[in-house]
């Protein structure tokens, strides 16, 4: 990424900015001399411009992209770090929440992207999305996630095909990482004590990396976890 408007730093949209990875981002992207902007329901760090927004709502997702993207001057790359899950058994899991975790992780980061096109198609921008190495091996309990996941890497790999030599497409699969998303969690679904959790700050290194590319050079995929990950391979 490189500063395009008047000499200001890039502008990066991450959604899920304002906790866990998406938070870390921010942090990194400010950190290098960006200016990041969030989608989130809660507000991100101060001085951090934001738009609230419910990203299972995938309609209301795209106006706010739009709106933030406008307020912004344009956007230099868009990071999809929101997601969520309630792991249970298929029959066990409501279908209300069940459809939340497939329109949260999957849907709304089309959606999002969707919104963001014409704005890094001007700026020949960067997309990282954010799957899961659950996108990539299936567990019991886990239906819902896995399914966005799974299909968050397949979206993300037609992108980069459609994109190819227009905006730069990475697909970023994440290990477990010591944020609050286990927190609500029931007790059997939790990481134990002595589980090995990677830093969100890790993982929002790798992101940069793959945002600081020169033109014409992609990160087309990257597996980033603690070297102890029992999720992957």
């Amino acid at each position: 990424m490189t500063a395009t408007r008047s000499g200001a730093g890039p502008t990066v949209l991450v959604t899920g900015g304002a906790s866990g990875l998406g938070a870390a981002v921010v942090a990194a992207v400010a950190a290098s001399g960006g200016r990041p902007v969030v989608l989130d329901r809660q507000p991100p760090a101060d001085g951090v411009s934001w738009t609230e927004c419910d990203l299972a709502d995938t309609r209301a997702a795209e106006v706010a992209t739009h709106h933030l993207a406008e307020q912004s001057g344009g956007l230099d790359a868009v990071v999809t770090a929101a997601g969520t899950d309630v792991p249970g058994r298929l029959a066990d899991v409501p279908g209300e929440t069940w459809d939340r975790i497939v329109a949260v992780d999957l849907l709304a980061t089309a959606a999002v992207i969707r919104a963001a096109l014409p704005f890094l198609l001007t700026s020949r921008g960067r997309i990282v999305t954010v799957a899961s190495t659950l996108g990539v091996k299936a567990v019991s309990d886990a239906t819902a996630y896995c399914a966005a996941k799974f299909g968050v890497v397949g979206f993300t790999r037609a992108l980069a095909a459609e994109l190819a030599g227009q905006v730069g497409v990475t697909l970023l699969i994440p290990g477990g990482m010591r944020t609050a998303f286990f927190d609500e969690r029931d007790p059997q679904y939790k990481p134990g004590a002595d589980a090995i959790l990677n830093d969100p700050a890790h993982t929002a290194a790798a992101i940069m990396f793959a945002l600081n590319q020169p033109a014409g050079c992609a990160v087309r995929e990257m597996v980033v976890c603690a070297e102890q990950e029992t999720s992957y391979p």
